[in-house]
């Protein structure tokens, strides 16, 4: 679609440089399969401090959504392997309620209500403007943002209160510094899955580069040291080439 691709081509880095600052830092999986489209958007989101995540089919876009730890889903109506459509609707039903916007060619009120009906929560006819694009992915972010989330998160015998700071694993009190509490919050919202050290970088320390330092390293080793030493059982493992992830291994 030319028109399309100019309007964001034209459009994607002139908004992109002029965003602020201050955004909050996203996860969010684009799931489109024009490449040129594609490769814009995830260039202009990167560009305003965006972790994205790129799939070119439907196949490739559920695998990836089905982990749930994306906090906005955009996704193209038409895919090859599997249509956008189909994606959303399994999410769904496998219980993923992450938040989606589709994009699609199709912008007349029955195919716009079809896909609001599949489960999709914001439909966005093509062609349109980076900007419109990017505020809507943001209040689809602030909506999830405002559910009740949980104040105090388990693993295994090891648990963290949000509220009070406070971190016990059995009987035994731990005391942790404020970025050790940060970063063992992080591992145990995604317990169960692996954290990439650009994750960890990006929401434990608003880092979106990489500064060639051991900062995780030393961190991820204070921290098992006061969470896993003495214990029967290691919580905290190392991912080999991933990164780590935090698990109960019963």
């Amino acid at each position: 679609m030319p028109t399309y691709t100019d309007t964001l081509g034209q459009r994607a880095a002139g908004q992109a440089a002029d965003a602020q600052p201050d955004r909050t830092t996203m996860r969010l999986l684009i799931i489109e399969d024009d490449r040129t489209t594609a490769d814009y958007l995830v260039k202009a989101l990167r560009e305003v401090g965006h972790v994205a995540d790129l799939a070119h089919d439907g196949e490739e876009g559920l695998a990836l959504a089905l982990d749930g730890q994306y906090d906005v889903l955009v996704v193209d109506r038409m895919l090859p392997k599997r249509d956008g459509l189909s994606v959303i609707g399994t999410l769904r039903e496998k219980g993923i309620d992450t938040p989606t916007l589709i994009l699609s060619a199709l912008g007349q009120v029955d195919d716009r209500v079809k896909g609001l009906r599949a489960g999709g929560d914001d439909y966005l006819p093509k062609p349109y403007s980076f900007s419109e694009l990017l505020a809507r992915i943001e209040v689809l972010a602030r909506r999830r943002s405002g559910r009740i989330e949980e104040t105090v998160l388990h693993v295994g015998d090891l648990a963290l209160d949000r509220l009070s700071h406070q971190v016990r694993r059995g009987a035994e009190e731990i005391t942790l510094q404020p970025r050790e509490f940060r970063l063992l919050e992080y591992l145990m919202q995604h317990a169960g899955h692996a954290v990439t050290r650009t994750m960890l970088l990006e929401n434990v320390w608003d880092y979106h580069f990489d500064p060639q330092t051991n900062v995780i390293d030393v961190h991820i080793s204070r921290l098992r040291s006061k969470i896993d030493k003495g214990f029967s059982q290691p919580l905290l493992h190392t991912i080999r080439g991933t990164g780590y992830m935090i698990r109960d291994n019963k």
